[in-house]
């Protein structure tokens, strides 16, 4: 890969860290009740929410490597995420303006854009995890709407949301299942839609399990044609683990770290003066960046115009790995304070590093467990027998 920026993307450079140093303020001012709004106002208006998007949808149209440049500089500075509206961009917005007709387009994409209101995401069932295609929640259509019945579970911050995209199943008689799966847009608020939170080990709770019953939804909120939601979720998925935000979160996270053990006094010594402590830093360092590398080689296939393909599971299982190996990092660190949660009195930055710990399997499930993308890499990439 050439790593030589163009003129062109040079001066996109430029003009990020230009806008960077005349609107982000210092760490003080960005915990005021109105950064965040005149932030996401302000990048809105700049077209850097849904950057790569096409600019007729309300994006920005810029390339992939702007949008590398864009996120690069913005992670260096410590900003904001581009946009609140997590799912919406990640997943959603993209599988709309792929899959979604004008109408649909025209009523989705600017609240997206605008962080108007939350999406979660309707995929995983109790018996249909690690195998998606094999769910069972029965769709049938009656006239010009579809009637759902059936469970979801582990569907992250459904309390929060107003929509869910969902997969359901329009057809049971096909000769493969991955035939026969339907994806709705789905208003949360809907009759016979139940949502039950999921405490995690920390007390929180971000997954949360879903009950429909008889819930009606007009045939006009079909996200393509019926029997193609299984096109419209790959979509979906190869587009989350493109696995360059995720570098850039862990490499946050990871200075986050180093300062943790930088400022941790433990046994009369600083935590970062503890050789074990040292290794354990080191290597969590090594695979951050074996992951960046990795995502390079996604960037040149995109960059040469080439589909994402199962290979970006690889990241995926690392960032999986990472997230609980850094969790249980923080809490070698702050030792026998890693016990004590939010709320106590002597919880090292307010039990926030025990929260972190704790938390991991929102991260490690999310858009496919561990065990699903060794099977991916298996299968796919090494040419290993299913059996």
């Amino acid at each position: 890969m050439d790593f030589q920026l163009s003129p062109q993307e040079e001066e996109f450079r430029d003009e990020v860290r230009a806008f960077l140093q005349e609107n982000l303020p210092g760490e003080e001012e960005r915990k005021s009740a109105d950064f965040l709004a005149q932030w996401n106002t302000k990048v809105r208006e700049k077209r850097w929410v849904g950057f790569s998007w096409p600019k007729d949808v309300g994006g920005g149209g810029g390339s992939v490597m702007e949008q590398v440049i864009l996120k690069e500089e913005m992670a260096r500075q410590k900003a904001p995420g581009l946009g609140t509206c997590f799912m919406g961009l990640a997943w959603v917005g993209p599988s709309i303006i792929q899959y979604g007709n004008e109408e649909q387009k025209q009523k989705y994409i600017p609240d997206i854009l605008d962080g108007a209101y939350q999406w979660c995401t309707g995929y995983s069932e109790p018996d249909s995890g690690s195998d998606l295609a094999s769910l069972k929640c029965k769709c049938v259509r009656e006239g010009d709407e579809y009637v759902i019945n059936g469970q979801k579970i582990w569907t992250s911050i459904a309390m929060w949301s107003k929509m869910m995209i969902l997969l359901v199943r329009t057809e049971t008689d096909v000769e493969a299942k991955h035939d026969g799966i339907t994806c709705l847009l789905v208003p949360m608020d809907a009759e016979g839609l139940e949502v039950r939170p999921i405490r995690n080990m920390g007390g929180g709770a971000m997954f949360a399990e879903i009950f429909f019953t008889d819930v009606r939804v007009p045939v006009e909120n079909r996200l393509g044609d019926e029997g193609q939601g299984w096109q419209v979720t790959v979509s979906a998925l190869a587009n989350e683990r493109s696995s360059i935000a995720e570098v850039y979160g862990l490499r946050r996270k990871m200075e986050e770290l180093k300062e943790l053990a930088r400022e941790t006094v433990r046994a009369g010594k600083r935590a970062v003066e503890i050789p074990s402590i040292r290794r354990r830093l080191q290597r969590a360092d090594i695979r951050i960046e074996s992951m960046r590398l990795n995502g390079q080689r996604f960037l040149t296939k995109q960059l040469r115009g080439e589909p994402l393909g199962s290979e970006t599971s690889i990241n995926k299982l690392h960032r999986a790995a990472l997230e609980v190996e850094m969790g249980e990092l923080a809490m070698e660190i702050t030792g026998s304070a890693s016990t004590l949660m939010r709320g106590s009195a002597d919880a090292p930055e307010n039990g926030r590093w025990a929260d972190y710990a704790l938390g991991w399997p929102e991260v490690v499930i999310g858009g496919g467990t561990p065990n699903i993308q060794k099977n991916i890499i298996a299968e796919r990439i090494l040419g290993l027998p299913k059996d």
